[in-house]
């Protein structure tokens, strides 16, 4: 369907006919006898604006390429391109797209058309960033082009109904710096037993200079007469869960993007390292209620169900209740796991009772607790007081960022590995922090 709007005025063929009112109140003062001039004038003018709106040309096609998949926070290209007949003069056209909130903070997107190689074809990109996981969709389409004289634009509006799917962000994964870790560093792309690392026996062989001496086997040396050393099998096929907290304070934003997909990119990231090392991944999302639970995958060749379980992960504006989420997931694993925790607090209330639930979750598994720096609460408490209100706003601040110190240092105490860091660093933080509990074979 296609509505096309008549030729309307410009705001030049306004401010003519603006001009033209005083025109018209000097004759008919001076000249009471000439008073159809003004009228004629303004007819005249009108003929011209049709005859520009005329020669503007007749639009015979008008094409939106979008791509179906989008990630969260990379833009996503969308592609014009129009005919137009007889176009004259040297006025490009303008195009707005209107959007799901979803896929861009203001709804819309709008710019110029640039020429293309025949007469009459024009084209263009327009980026857009996605804000939100889910589909969204994009509705509408309009398209403006004047005419020679600037008089008269002719106007076309086209319903859409695009969906645009918007993915985690895997920018990380993709990133060289990663790849090239993943080719160089022990946990390889070839997924093999690895000696001399870790603590579960793998073989004896003779010691030789530049080994670590504290792998001497003594009694197996007292035996042969000669020094041997012990060879070590790196652990595997461990058990990971990453936990999101899907609650209300991980759907604020952080730099543009909620907490909740800032955490779910790192974890992502950290679950593809997890993959290629040969442990086990599974996610798990609660807010008031426990959510989403994967099966474990454990090969990269499936990492896809992993990116399509995060895309899942709801936004729910409501409090976290940990204790029934916590309790669910322990009652869910039937061995020693590692459980990453993404997670922020704001009240101590709920800091007291998330602090209970990871406790007991420390009975039974290795618990590392992700949050987020929160840079506007340190903002607030640094920033130079000037007004009462100032103040009031910086010791309140202050308060809060000293209860969240103490929240922390708790979790340290149970034994819990904290992780705080900016979002651009919480992927790379997490993963060294898994390889050295992996090497420390501490998870099985």
């Amino acid at each position: 369907m296609k509505r096309a709007f008549p030729i309307v005025p410009t705001a030049r063929m306004l401010v003519l006919l603006v001009l033209l009112t005083p025109l018209a109140v000097v004759i008919a003062a001076t000249a009471p006898g000439a008073w159809i001039v003004a009228p004629a004038a303004a007819i005249v003018l009108f003929l011209f604006m049709l005859l520009d709106g005329l020669l503007a040309g007749k639009l015979h096609e008008l094409e939106l390429g979008a791509p179906t998949d989008g990630e969260i926070g990379q833009p996503v290209d969308l592609k014009v391109e129009a005919r137009i007949a007889r176009m004259q003069g040297l006025r490009v056209p303008q195009v707005a797209i209107g959007f799901d909130p979803r896929l861009g903070i203001e709804g819309k997107v709008e710019g110029q058309l640039g020429r293309g190689r025949e007469d009459g074809t024009f084209a263009g990109t327009f980026p857009i960033v996605p804000v939100r996981r889910g589909t969204g969709y994009l509705h509408d389409m309009w398209m403006r082009w004047s005419g020679p004289l600037g008089l008269a634009v002719r106007q076309v509006q086209r319903p859409l109904d695009v969906a645009v799917r918007v993915w985690p962000d895997l920018s990380p994964v993709r990133s060289p710096q990663l790849q090239s870790f993943l080719r160089d560093a022990q946990f390889g792309l070839i997924a093999r037993r690895i000696r001399g690392e870790g603590t579960q026996f793998e073989a004896l062989s003779e010691y030789e200079a530049g080994m670590d001496r504290r792998r001497i086997d003594w009694k197996a040396s007292a035996r042969h007469t000669a020094l041997y050393a012990r060879e070590n099998e790196s652990e595997r096929d461990n058990q990971i869960v990453f936990a999101f907290d899907c609650g209300q304070s991980m759907c604020e934003p952080v730099d543009g993007l909620a907490r909740i997909d800032r955490a779910v990119s790192a974890a992502l990231t950290a679950a593809y390292v997890a993959l290629k090392g040969g442990d086990k991944v599974a996610l798990f999302g609660f807010a008031h209620v426990p959510g989403l639970m994967t099966p474990f995958v454990t090969d990269t060749r499936a990492f896809h169900r992993l990116q399509t379980a995060a895309a899942e992960l709801d936004y729910m504006p409501r409090e976290p209740n940990f204790t029934l989420a916590l309790a669910t997931l322990t009652a869910r694993l039937q061995r020693r796991s590692l459980i990453v925790l993404f997670s922020d607090f704001t009240d101590p209330t709920s800091a007291e009772l998330m602090v209970e639930s990871v406790e007991r979750l420390t009975r039974h598994h290795l618990v590392i607790f992700v949050t987020f720096t929160d840079t506007e609460l340190g903002g607030l408490a640094a920033a130079e007081p000037e007004t009462m209100s100032d103040i009031a706003t910086a010791v309140a601040s202050q308060s809060l960022a000293h209860q969240r110190a103490i929240v922390l240092q708790r979790l340290r105490q149970m034994g819990v590995d904290v992780i705080e860091a900016p979002h651009e660093a919480i992927g790379y933080r997490l993963i060294d922090r898994y390889l050295e509990t992996k090497r420390s074979e501490a998870i099985g």
